[in-house]
């Protein structure tokens, strides 16, 4: 089987109408997996002390509903309007920022290590803005649909670092 003639299948596809649902699904599917595996429902977390700029814990999944949404759109757009190397790399740097994003949850709630996902969260915020530059290159809008995006994660940063500092 030709690899070059799958993976030019699954393109076509996914540069469809149903390809965009699909990836919208698919980044909101993958994105929420590691908060079923550790996530704020422990006692270790319940005992920690929360930073003032703690926001109510509904908050996380509503924004992380929409940002996902967002990043699945983004994916779509550069998968629908790239080629190439160039859509290569951008979907390439796309997915080593989510799976630096998938560690930090694991690392907080299930390794209770707040100092390691304070590097992780680090780590993500450049990688995001790189990911939204390189998307921008192929389609503006799918770089300015991961501007939210960067924003929480940034956020992220600050908040990571209050716990680290009131515990």
């Amino acid at each position: 089987m030709d690899t070059r003639a799958v993976v030019g299948g699954i393109t076509r596809r996914l540069q469809e109408p149903l390809g965009l649902v699909a990836l919208i699904l698919l980044v909101n599917l993958v994105g929420a997996a590691p908060s079923l595996l550790a996530g704020p429902g422990t006692p270790w977390f319940e005992q920690l002390t929360k930073p003032a700029i703690y926001p109510p814990p509904v908050t996380f999944g509503v924004v992380w509903t929409a940002l996902f949404t967002l990043q699945g759109i983004a994916v779509w757009l550069v998968v629908r309007e790239g080629e190439g190397r160039r859509r290569l790399a951008a979907v390439a740097l796309f997915g080593g920022q989510f799976c630096v994003n998938l560690a930090w949850t694991p690392t907080f709630f299930g390794l209770r290590a707040i100092g390691v996902a304070l590097a992780v969260a680090l780590a993500l915020v450049p990688l995001v803005a790189l990911t939204a530059r390189s998307f921008a290159k192929i389609d503006r809008r799918a770089g300015l649909l991961l501007v939210p995006y960067l924003v929480w994660a940034g956020f992220a940063v600050v908040l990571t670092y209050r716990f680290l500092v009131v515990n």
